[in-house]
């Protein structure tokens, strides 16, 4: 969103009237929030457009997440007005807001179409990922079999299935929160847990070094 050069007792004078006006219910807070979403909507669609190409959207999908986007972040800063500080235009805190839905959407919307189901385990290409040169592909290989190896003998079924989502095929934390109906939070201790598990297992096989030992002064 571009913004119109202001001096700073403008800037403050423009923040003060957004969170004035937001604030109490009525005619005033209706006519603000009607400005702040056709601004926010602007930012919604040049975000949803830059993100595009690379998840395979358009059209009235696009449109769609773009309002999407834009009414869930209008909601959350009216919501949020105290956290707003000033230190900044008002405008472009307020754009975080959208900017962060779009991303999130947009991340969810390519995930359920997806034509890899994530709870689908292809550990193939995981060696690939050690970026190990031509006289480190066969350890690579090994490393990353006993890795699927340590996966399957060790970690519980929801470890499992958090593990290969996130980690194995890239699944975004919160779109497999509203996968599970789980919270971001929830699922990252399991995933924490999984990967202790995980460190244990290859240090036992010898795959990665023993976690030096910290001493008190």
């Amino acid at each position: 969103m571009e913004e119109v050069a202001m001096d700073d007792s403008e800037i403050d004078r423009e923040n003060r009237r957004w969170v004035r006006d937001l604030a109490p219910a009525g005619p005033r807070r209706e006519t603000t929030c009607a400005e702040l979403y056709s601004l926010l909507l602007r930012v919604a669609h040049s975000e949803a457009r830059r993100r595009a190409s690379l998840l395979k959207l358009g059209g009235p999908e696009l449109e769609d997440i773009a309002h999407q986007a834009t009414a869930d972040a209008l909601m959350a800063i009216s919501e949020r007005l105290d956290d707003f500080r000033g230190e900044a235009r008002f405008t472009t805190w307020a754009s975080k807001f959208v900017i962060l839905n779009v991303a999130t959407k947009m991340n969810r919307h390519f995930w359920r179409r997806h034509e890899v189901p994530y709870e689908h385990e292809n550990w193939c290409g995981f060696a690939s990922r050690f970026d190990a040169g031509p006289e480190d592909e066969a350890q690579a290989r090994e490393f990353a079999a006993a890795v699927s190896s340590a996966v399957k003998e060790n970690l519980s079924d929801r470890q499992r299935l958090v593990f290969v989502a996130t980690v194995l095929n890239g699944m975004p934390m919160d779109v497999l929160a509203d996968e599970l109906g789980s919270t971001h939070n929830a699922l990252y201790k399991v995933l924490f847990d999984a990967r202790k598990k995980l460190r244990v297992a290859l240090v036992a096989d010898g795959y990665l070094p023993e976690a030096p030992v910290v001493r008190s002064a």
